[in-house]
């Protein structure tokens, strides 16, 4: 079982960048397809981004393209989230997730294993 644990968090002002990581246990992590995905109070778990194994391929939920993007360097077992031009919209709790299959996907029940989140703040 992969475990994730995030980081990097924080509180920024509007236009400004915050960078997250997530740490996976496993070395297994290069054939692991990786999620990105946020959360408010009351909302349901919204997609933000995700990459395959290799990182070649990747998507991203429409209000977050062309700010944000994702990476992942297999040899640290680690993806990032590196989100620019931050608006006070995108203040969320931020998760990764880990899916062990070939295709990404933008559902959150597609993913079996959670990080524990980490709360960003973006004031205006």
């Amino acid at each position: 079982q992969v475990q994730l644990v995030e980081s990097g968090g924080g509180f920024v002002q509007a236009g400004g960048s915050l960078r997250l990581s997530c740490a996976a246990s496993r070395s297994t992590f290069s054939t692991i397809v990786m999620g990105w995905f946020r959360q408010a109070p009351g909302r349901e778990r919204e997609f933000v981004a995700a990459a395959s194994w290799t990182g070649g391929t990747t998507l991203y939920a429409d209000s977050v393209k062309e700010r944000f993007t994702i990476s992942r360097d297999n040899a640290k077992n680690t993806v990032y989230l590196q989100k620019n031009s931050l608006k006070p919209e995108d203040t969320d709790v931020y998760y990764c997730a880990a899916r062990r299959a070939e295709q990404v996907s933008t559902t959150h029940h597609d993913y079996g294993t959670w990080g524990q989140g980490t709360q960003d703040t973006v004031s205006s």
